[in-house]
């Protein structure tokens, strides 16, 4: 039987808790880590630690961003009266590759799945109501992906602003239902926009 190595061990186990990488996967890239030379493994692993201080939440939309406020709110030539609501930061960066929307973005840190544990109380929820509640917001087109969580926060989502006399759209989907919006080509994500229709309570 082969012996462990306890450091190679752990290393492979903190590669494992990322979000899709099994545990092969994960003792692949700790033998890719000790593949590198000992500057080039330093670099990786500054690079972590400087991602993790320097990244944060843009106040206004709650993106990712290296800055104060994100390059996409600061945009003078983006439409602020439509927001385009996503569950993460991932699904922005697939509506940008679409090049057709140009209003701005709100993210919502996840999905109401009372399964998983997660209630409205735990997404950016308030953020957004507070933007809504100015008056400027004509629209609010929801992006979530067309899963059961997607739909149960899509229904919270046009009722908690209906009130304030918004037009609430989601996405016409020509994606397959149970899909996830980051793996979407640009083609379909564009006709899902064009298509996005009025959301029923």
């Amino acid at each position: 039987m082969a012996q462990s190595i306890e450091a190679l061990d752990i290393l492979a186990e903190q590669f494992n808790k990322l979000e899709g990488v099994g545990r092969k996967s994960a003792m692949r890239m700790a033998y890719a880590v000790l593949d590198m030379p000992k500057e080039e493994a330093e670099r990786f692993a500054q690079a972590i630690l400087e991602a993790k201080i320097k990244i944060h939440r843009c106040p206004v939309c709650q993106n990712l961003t290296d800055q104060d406020i994100c390059p996409i709110c600061t945009d003078p030539a983006r439409d602020r009266s439509v927001i385009c609501v996503v569950a993460d930061p991932k699904a922005v960066n697939a509506m940008e590759k679409v090049r057709e929307y140009r209003g701005v973005y709100h993210v919502l840190g996840g999905l109401i799945s009372p399964l998983a544990g997660v209630t409205p109380e735990d997404l950016k929820l308030r953020e957004l109501v507070n933007r809504v509640a100015d008056g400027s917001v004509k629209e609010v087109i929801i992006a979530t992906n067309p899963t059961i969580e997607g739909e149960t926060t899509s229904r919270y989502l046009s009722k908690l602003l209906k009130p304030f006399g918004v037009n609430v759209t989601r996405l016409a989907y020509g994606i397959p239902v149970g899909a996830d919006l980051e793996y979407a080509d640009e083609v379909t994500l564009t006709r899902a926009l064009m298509g996005r229709q009025i959301v029923d309570d």
